[in-house]
């Protein structure tokens, strides 16, 4: 009696197409977290060119900074506003009483334009903030990041 049994070279691969139908699954029922990581990727990087932006224009005008940036508490980077109110390309439902710091002076020049957060007119949320430390640092950050993510950056 002859008996039949699989290959080593059949078991591996069949192990091997579960293992590549097992990876298009798992990416499959996590597309929110994989579209979050991307976006949060954009934030980090937009919060870098608005740094990078305000320091190559503080060198440029002997260490003026643009836009009054204040040193209380945070306020909404935008292009253009009124003073005293809130960025004119904030979202509608902005919180009342959320100013906006101008640095539509770093425009053409250090940026192509001020960036914005990739779901700010879909989810509402403020965007970035700027800020400026009693030691003359100044605070980037991104206050919409998704999953928890903290994303903040100082010079």
């Amino acid at each position: 009696m002859k008996r039949r049994a699989f290959t080593l070279i059949e078991l591996l691969l069949v192990i091997g197409i579960i293992a590549i139908l097992a990876s298009i699954v798992i990416v499959a029922i996590n597309p929110t977290k994989q579209l979050g990581d991307a976006r949060n990727a954009q934030r980090r990087s937009d919060v870098n060119t608005v740094l990078n932006a305000v320091y190559q224009y503080a060198i440029d005008t002997n260490g003026t900074l643009p836009g009054n940036i204040p040193t209380g508490t945070a306020k909404l980077i935008c292009e253009s506003t009124v003073t005293g109110t809130a960025c004119t390309n904030a979202p509608t439902d902005t919180p009342v009483g959320v100013e906006g710091v101008d640095l539509s002076a770093l425009v053409g020049t250090y940026v192509v334009d001020v960036p914005e957060d990739p779901q700010d007119e879909v989810t509402g949320t403020v965007g970035y903030t700027i800020i400026q430390d009693a030691n003359g640092r100044v605070t980037t950050a991104a206050p919409g990041a998704e999953q928890s993510a903290v994303i903040t950056v100082t010079r």
